[in-house]
């Protein structure tokens, strides 16, 4: 049996290396355009950065390797043009023949074909988007002419796109010495996420020097003695030594197309459960394929190398006569800029928005680990849930500390179908250094079990200040914290006190409802379990505190200087919680 796999990386290596450990005799011919396979693509902004200091630290394995190793007959240079389906063959085009001649085309049979093409970079039809100093980062060779631009002197970049690569890339060219101007078409970064999560991200960028274009978008590049001119919807134009392209990924799926395969809706290769295509001679895995998503059960690109890996897995499984089935991606995905770590998984507030969705969801600011114990840094979590039952949907976490031990835990949650009543009792590691007796998973439990319970009913930034005008706003933290910065017309009623002030309140209220704050959401908390335990009607507490508030609203539509972002909140912290019991 005969198996030709196109595309020598991740999902492609996957598949072939887990063909030959289940059958020996196995025929598997891989065939590669470009020069490298098994290559940590991932990887490549680092090198830049210089985090990697060798290059060949990069190339997992050889095709000397593999063949001797494994036996696979790897072919670099190797450019399939075009699949005769009904013949079962492949016409291969080979670009460095060993003859010298310049190219030379071939047609290789098969008795199954993989197709792990992966994605390709999107390059918008710009004017002038051909200039020599305009790159793409996806291969070892994208790697090394940006490189070798940093090597040779460039003093400013400009990166276009703000989700990973582009993220990514920015910190690369500045630990170069790079200035560098991030440019992207939202109004925010890391546009999977919602925005209130990435506004700490859009400050520490600031805060590093970076300049922000958010919410325009490159209209051309032009050449200027050799540099390339951006010029910006909004009329900015940015005189740069090199140009990064991260505006996102598509599957390369024209072979597929040209083959008569057929598509999904969102452009990407269809495949059943065992990633087979239309023709069941045909698989295919990787950033081509379309792939249905955890939460919304829609059709989605997702394009990842650890799905990319399993899937390439699965489809020598059932090469190999096994029935195994890929389900579903959610998209769990973590990125470092800076020593700030985002992290996410399954649905986004937007995406649930969009499928029609019903959710509700909580925000909170716990410690990395327990504050007494030094070096504690604060989190800022959103969870989403099934309002019914409670079921998680999906969850955003921005921090510089255990971030990724707490993502992780959610999206093992996430696929094992868990509530946000199974997060409380979870029974996770805790020491000092490492978390708290009450860990961040089991206090988003508890703050999103009180609200589904009815021990607690939220108002959230983005009714502010339409579905707020006409209650009462109260800030229940201390005077000098009052001073610094409240919400605009909000009055003081600090929890200190607030007891002995309940009549006063009462009066001022006259019926209307109460919104509270504070700086995270707990001393609010509190105070809201006062009120509605005095007779109180129509009390809400602000999800996220004034931290959250300010990730939607600027310092403009608060009254002093709004709250900043990972700055210590010791009265607020979870080590407090300990003192007063459970969220």
């Amino acid at each position: 049996m005969k198996t030709v796999i196109i595309g020598g990386v991740a999902a492609g290596m996957s598949a072939a290396a887990r063909l030959r450990r289940l059958d020996e005799y196995a025929e598997i011919v891989v065939l590669e355009r470009g020069n490298y396979v098994s290559y940590a693509n991932c990887g490549l902004p680092y090198h830049i950065g210089g985090e990697i200091n060798e290059r060949e630290d990069l190339l997992i394995a050889t095709p000397e390797h593999l063949r001797d190793t494994l036996g696979i007959d790897v072919r670099t240079g190797h450019e399939v043009v075009s699949i005769d389906r009904a013949a079962r063959k492949v016409e291969v085009l080979v670009r460095e023949p060993s003859n010298g001649e310049e190219e030379e085309v071939y047609a290789e049979s098969y008795d199954n074909l993989v197709l792990a093409l992966g994605g390709e970079p999107v390059l918008p039809p710009l004017p002038g988007v051909d200039h020599p100093r305009i790159f793409t980062l996806r291969t070892i060779p994208d790697m090394d002419c940006i490189k070798a631009q940093v090597d040779a002197g460039a003093r400013h970049a400009v990166v276009i796109g703000a989700s990973y690569i582009g993220i990514e890339m920015v910190e690369a060219l500045h630990r170069r010495g790079i200035s560098v101007d991030l440019v992207e078409l939202q109004d925010q970064v890391m546009p999977l996420f919602d925005r209130e999560m990435a506004a700490g991200l859009h400050y520490h960028l600031e805060h590093h020097g970076i300049g922000l274009h958010l919410g325009t978008s490159a209209q051309s590049f032009s050449d200027i003695r050799g540099r390339v001119q951006v010029s910006l919807a909004n009329g900015t134009r940015l005189l740069a030594d090199l140009v990064v392209m991260a505006v996102g990924v598509r599957p390369a799926a024209a072979l597929a197309r040209e083959a008569g395969l057929e598509l999904g809706t969102r452009g990407g290769l269809k495949v059943d459960a065992n990633m087979r295509t239309s023709d069941s001679h045909i698989y295919a895995a990787g950033d081509m394929v379309e792939v249905i998503d955890t939460v919304t059960g829609e059709p989605a690109n997702i394009a990842l190398a650890g799905p990319a890996n399993r899937q390439g897995r699965i489809v020598a499984e059932n090469i190999a006569g096994r029935d195994s089935r890929y389900g579903t991606t959610q998209g769990t995905a973590i990125v470092g800029t800076f020593d700030m770590v985002s992290a996410i998984t399954g649905a986004s507030e937007k995406a649930l928005q969009r499928s029609g969705r019903r959710y509700r969801k909580v925000y909170l600011h716990p410690s990395s680990h327990a504050d007494y114990y030094p070096g504690a840094t604060e989190m800022h979590m959103k969870l989403l849930f099934a309002p019914d039952d409670g079921t998680l949907l999906g969850a955003q976490i921005v921090g510089f500390d255990g971030v990724d031990k707490r993502i992780d835990v959610l999206a093992t949650a996430i696929r094992a179908g868990m509530t946000v009543y199974d997060l409380e009792r979870l029974e996770l590691a805790y020491a000092p250094p490492y978390g708290s007796a009450k860990d961040p998973i089991n206090m988003a439990g508890f703050v999103a079990s009180n609200l589904l319970r009815g021990d607690v009913d939220f108002w959230y930034a983005e009714d502010y200040p339409g579905a707020t005008a006409d209650a009462l706003i109260v800030d229940v933290r201390d005077e000098q914290e009052y001073d610094e910065w409240h919400i605009d017309g909000a009055l003081h009623f600090p929890l200190v006190g607030l007891r002995s002030r309940l009549p006063e309140l009462h009066k001022v209220a006259r019926g209307r409802r109460v919104l509270l704050y504070c700086t995270v959401g707990f001393r609010s908390y509190l105070a809201y379990r006062v009120l509605v335990q005095n007779s109180f009607r129509g009390v809400a507490t602000l999800a996220g505190g004034g931290l959250t508030f300010a990730g939607y609203h600027p310092s403009r539509l608060a009254t002093g200087r709004p709250p900043e972002p990972f700055a210590s909140h010791a009265e607020d912290a979870p080590e407090y919680y300990e003192l007063v019991g459970n969220a």
